[in-house]
């Protein structure tokens, strides 16, 4: 299985997993505390990483490409829209809107990110692609169709789409500097989204709940947000954003599972149907195979990398023969064919 994959659905099972666990945490707090909470233990549990990682490098003479100047129009739009905007959008629509009509608002994310990827991002895609994104989006409206109430007026239900239509940019414009350390992108991310969380929390007076489960809720947030999105990020690099957001939308099956198991709910004949559509989404997205020759134009950029087909240069430094390594490095223009998706050496047009 591609790599790309692999990181695509852990980040999508760790999601998925934290959903439950959230649920159990809002019985002893309020949404606005759980949601700021969540995100900063994601933030404060990824700064740890990368202090301890950068302290560990100095040691091993390793490397890591960090953010650099020209990443951070990217990194500032993904983080004003999916670090700001959709929290607060998302907490106002909760306001006007039951949360289970939320849960099927929700899948729009999937939607709209592969929309805009296509369409606007000009990312590669195919029949078989957009047949098993309709299916993964079907299934996840299924698992929430049950809980369907009447929306009523309408504006609690527009909100939740413009938070979903901000975390679809936030997710396009991530995917831009993806080659940067996930680390970091995914640390500064959890950093600002918990802050603005408890900031409108403590502006609405909300109630914060004991030490112990502010810490239990921390690390909920380490695993569920912040491993999760690191995977997220190192997915986009490798399988673009349309196929990353495929995958990560099996996150709300891998909660309708744990949650089966953890909390003793009985699965629905709909259930059952909604894992069918998953699994046959999933299979066409496994077994795309799309090659052709296709011109690899000069590009410079830094990221993890091995000495592949794709990455023939030499060093002007003293390596020392390691590998994966990371540094800047040169690719000559090329022209070849072979499988690929549409990852961060593969974003030509057909």
């Amino acid at each position: 299985m591609h790599k790309g994959v692999i990181y695509a659905l852990m980040a999508a099972a760790l999601f998925g997993a934290s959903t439950p666990f959230a649920k159990l945490l809002l019985a002893k707090a309020s949404p606005l505390s759980v949601a700021g909470i969540l995100y900063l233990g994601s933030g404060l549990g990824l700064l740890l990483w990368y202090v301890l990682r950068a302290a560990l490098a100095r040691k091993t003479g390793g490397e890591t490409v960090g953010l650099k100047r020209q990443d951070l129009p990217w990194l500032s739009g993904a983080v004003v829209a999916g670090g700001i905007a959709g929290p607060v959008l998302l907490m106002l629509g909760l306001s006007m809107t039951a949360a289970s009509s939320a849960a099927l608002l929700l899948n729009m994310e999937g939607v709209l990110t592969a929309t805009l990827a296509w369409f606007v991002f000009r990312e590669n895609f195919d029949r078989r692609i957009f047949i098993g994104m309709v299916l993964i989006i079907a299934a996840g409206i299924l698992l929430s169709w049950e809980q369907i109430p009447v929306l009523g007026m309408p504006w609690g239900a527009l909100a939740i789409i413009a938070a979903c239509l901000c975390w679809a940019i936030d997710n396009n414009l991530t995917r831009k500097i993806s080659a940067s350390d996930a680390v970091q992108i995914a640390g500064i991310k959890g950093l600002v989204a918990g802050a603005v969380n408890v900031a409108i929390a403590l502006a609405m007076g909300a109630s914060f709940p004991e030490t112990t489960t502010i810490l239990a809720t921390g690390v909920v947030g380490f695993c569920g947000y912040g491993l999760s999105l690191v995977m997220f990020v190192l997915a986009l690099r490798h399988l673009g954003t349309a196929r990353t957001g495929a995958y990560f939308s099996a996150a709300p099956f891998v909660g309708a599972v744990i949650a089966l198991l953890m909390l003793g709910d009985r699965p629905s004949p709909l259930f059952w149907l909604a894992a069918i559509l998953m699994a046959a989404g999933i299979w066409l997205h496994l077994t795309e195979h799309h090659e052709h020759a296709h011109e690899h134009e000069a590009m410079e950029h830094a990221h993890e990398h091995v000495h592949d087909e794709h990455h023939q240069h030499e060093h002007d430094f003293a390596w020392n023969g390691k590998q994966p390594h990371a540094h800047a490095h040169r690719h000559l223009p090329m022209v070849h064919a072979h499988a690929h998706y549409p990852d961060i050496h593969h974003r030509h047009g057909h």
